[in-house]
């Protein structure tokens, strides 16, 4: 092929390849990137001078992150937290359940399509539905609250719903699935060799565990932790079912009665853009620390 040749075949692959891109790249615009624009400009707008409540206009007024910042940090504080122990709880249920399925149950399919379809029955019923679910569950008149109360590990006027255990539980209940999928993925290609290895050098279960299926399964843990702590962290449905709105109050729920009630539009969206840069800057930290090699 001569030189002119492979120059019309380079720019029309480059063709090809910008017309494939085009359509994502739109919507990304669409989507993200002028929503994202459009919620920057609304943080820094002011109030109307004698306007009625929730009329704005456009302004550069920085003030409004520091005031935002000043009236809640402890809801936004609170939702790193809770979902941080959310994400430690999602992954204490999820990484068995993971490891069962994929490196005990291997070789027999039919088991391990049975239990995939438990690990994602979750998804076929509505995240609100399964919150509800809680709140029945943990009732003050509930078989779990009288049953504490008769082995006396609550007091006789303690309750589970209106607390932050119960939020954090349903946040796990919530996300368990989203840790356990990526890190069965990564147990599924773990060399069953590399196990045998480890005890034929006279490695203890544990021992095996610790230097050569956890480190194998890295790449799922990262992705379930950023799948689970992400979300989690924004979620207000959970508190706002099963919480209370003093201390267990979460960034989500301010935003949303800041938006849609209060209309104070630019405190709103000064909260959301904190919450998105802390997550960003969270997450870049945490995926810089554990590397992103071969990560799901």
């Amino acid at each position: 092929m001569t030189t002119s040749a492979q120059d019309v075949a380079a720019r029309r692959a480059g063709t090809v390849g910008v017309g494939l891109m085009l359509p994502g790249t739109l919507y990304l615009v669409a989507f993200f990137v002028i929503p994202v624009f459009a919620l920057l400009a609304t943080s820094l707008y002011v109030p109307v001078p004698g306007g009625d409540v929730g009329q704005f206009m456009p302004a550069l007024h920085w003030q409004n992150y520091a005031t935002a910042l000043a009236d809640f940090w402890q809801p936004l504080a609170r939702s790193f937290w809770f979902a941080l122990l959310a994400t430690a709880g999602a992954l204490a249920v999820g990484y068995p359940i993971a490891y069962l399925v994929a490196v005990r149950c291997r070789g027999r399919p039919l088991l391990q399509g049975m239990l995939l379809v438990l690990v994602v029955a979750p998804f076929f019923t509505s995240f609100v539905l399964r919150t509800i679910a809680w709140k029945q569950i943990l009732a003050d008149d509930g078989y779990v609250v009288q049953a504490l109360h008769w082995l006396h590990v609550l007091p006789p006027d303690g309750r589970l719903t209106a607390t932050s255990f119960a939020v954090v539980v349903s946040l796990t209940h919530n996300f368990v699935p989203f840790m356990a999928l990526p890190i069965y993925a990564s147990l599924e290609r773990l060399d069953p060799r590399l196990v045998e290895a480890g005890g034929d050098l006279y490695a203890g279960p544990w021992t095996t565990f610790r230097t050569v299926t956890l480190p194998l399964s890295m790449p799922g843990v990262v992705s379930g932790t950023l799948l689970t702590f992400i979300p989690a962290a924004g979620d207000y449905v959970s508190a706002s079912l099963l919480g209370n709105s003093t201390n267990t109050a979460m960034v989500g729920q301010v935003i949303d009665t800041r938006f849609f009630r209060l209309l104070d539009y630019p405190t709103a969206a000064s909260l959301s853009v904190v919450l998105m840069v802390a997550i960003a800057v969270l997450v870049g930290l945490y995926v810089r620390r554990t590397g992103t090699e071969d990560l799901l």
